[in-house]
């Protein structure tokens, strides 16, 4: 549905660098937690003998993530930032702590899968719609920034996790961080809005559009009576009588499609960056999943090794979220083309691992997939918002959001199920690039047709500037003669 808007000023900093920082720390203490998955639950779920289980329990989480977007809107416009927020992290303290006494799989997929997931996918749009409103200009380094949060938290936390399962176990581990989690209610406390919020009764829009459609049947119908009338039908009454259930799921049916904005679907472009990002979304996800257990299990590194080659991913991850925003804006790449970069880096990094158990390449290969992860977790909603339309922004979001959830409890599982088949966790990586090669091969001609395209349409915007002044002229000539 369509809402009015109100125009605001946009400081472009000010408080919003405060709502920044304040951002980081919710991502530092709650995204980041997904990166240790693997590391905190792997010796519980015996994840080296049944890694099907464990990525039935993370591909859940993603599903409740993910699926969140449907309703995320109305919750943002009916509530402010700042309590959407509050609630995800109420919501993954809770669901920790329920991991933290699990004895069944099922504690863990009602724990972690569900109130975990639904949290982070209450923080995520939330504390974004909190920065959006505060920069114009300078919003891809603001954005880059407080997801730099997540990767400082991805540095710090494996080791919180690995001295507290060393030193308290497994349940102390888990409670440690769901006590971690609750230090994003301070963050959240200062996302302030930028102006007094608008009034939003959607009981009240909603009966005004319904009115509205309803008014403009009963003239369409008043219409479509005159004309019979003229023509002295016999029967007129027989189109006065139009089907009341029909009509109802035919104006509900239409209001879900406007508010879903389905109709980017009719969009073949659009379709092929939402399900690319999805499969990128989920090899990435599968892949934190098994990287600690590839590095222990295959190339034979103890628990600090492993531990510091998730802290490097973690760290090149934070220098290029801060940087790689200033080079892209200042070079004007497009979003989707840094995206593919990202996507062809984490191929290439992956290969390499899967070959090698040499220390030194698995280090440079964990400084090269920080850096490809930050180009495809920067530039994904940018490349959705380059795409769509500013009106269209919105559902262009939740749709992607849709798809990741759907591809990611498919494609993961298949993952996972290569994995326990195998017993490799090489094959295992090779999965993963089969996915990631996948969309490289059908992104690539795509945006080197448009590209080209693009660059006629503009050569031909140039000719035609350039000549027009000529010919007026010419016939300026002509008409003085």
């Amino acid at each position: 549905m369509d809402v009015v808007q109100v125009s605001r000023i946009v400081p472009d900093g000010g408080w919003g660098w405060v709502i920044v920082a304040a951002v980081a720390v919710i991502n530092m203490t709650n995204q980041s937690i997904l990166s240790v998955f693997g590391l905190l639950f792997g010796g519980e779920l015996r994840m080296h003998e049944n890694t099907f289980t464990a990525a039935l329990i993370t591909n859940l989480n993603s599903l409740a993530l993910n699926f969140s977007g449907l309703f995320i809107g109305p919750a943002i416009k009916s509530f402010k930032p700042r309590n959407v927020a509050a609630t995800g992290c109420l919501l993954v303290f809770f669901g920790l702590t329920v991991c933290s006494f699990a004895t069944e799989i099922w504690h863990f997929i009602v724990g972690y899968s569900f109130f975990v997931g639904f949290g982070l996918g209450l923080i995520s749009p939330s504390t974004f719609m909190a920065i959006n409103s505060y920069f114009s200009s300078k919003r891809g380094c603001a954005v880059g920034v407080s997801l730099a949060g997540t990767g400082v938290g991805q540095v710090i936390i494996p080791h919180v996790v690995r001295y507290f399962l060393q030193n308290y176990g497994f349940r102390s581990a888990v409670l440690a961080m769901a006590a971690l989690s609750l230090t994003g209610l301070f963050g959240a406390m200062f996302l302030k809005p930028l102006n007094p919020p608008v009034t939003h009764n959607n009981r009240k829009h909603m009966r005004l559009l319904m009115d509205k459609e309803d008014k403009n049947q009963n003239s369409a119908l008043q219409a479509i009576v005159v004309q019979p009338a003229q023509k002295k039908d016999p029967m007129p009454q027989t189109v006065l009588e139009p089907s009341k259930d029909a009509s109802l799921c035919s104006r509900m049916g239409h209001r879900l499609a406007q508010a879903l904005d389905l109709e980017l679907l009719k969009d073949i472009v659009f379709w092929s960056i939402i399900v690319g990002m999805a499969l990128v979304y989920t090899s990435t996800i599968n892949f934190t999943m098994v990287f600690p257990h590839f590095l222990e299990h295959t190339a034979g590194l103890d628990s600090s090794v492993v531990a510091f080659c998730m802290s490097v991913v973690a760290g090149a991850d934070i220098v290029f979220r801060l940087l790689l925003p200033c080079i892209t804006d200042r070079l004007r790449i497009p979003y989707r083309v840094v995206f593919l970069m990202g996507t062809a880096g984490m191929l290439t990094s992956r290969l390499f691992l899967a070959e090698t158990t040499s220390l030194p390449i698995i280090i440079a290969m964990s400084v090269l997939t920080g850096m490809t992860k930050s180009a495809t977790v920067i530039n994904n909603n940018l490349t959705i918002s380059a795409h769509c339309r500013s009106e269209k922004l919105a559902g262009g979001l939740g749709l992607s959001m849709i798809a990741k959830g759907v591809i990611v409890i498919l494609v993961g599982q298949m993952l996972g199920w290569i994995r326990d088949y195998s017993n490799s966790y090489v094959i295992c990586l090779y999965a993963q690039n089969v996915v990631l090669l996948l969309v490289v091969l059908v992104w690539t001609p795509e945006i080197y047709y448009r590209f080209r395209r693009q660059s006629r349409n503009t050569s031909k915007s140039i000719e035609t500037t350039y000549t027009m002044p000529t010919e007026q002229a010419t016939e300026t000539l002509h008409s003085r003669s």
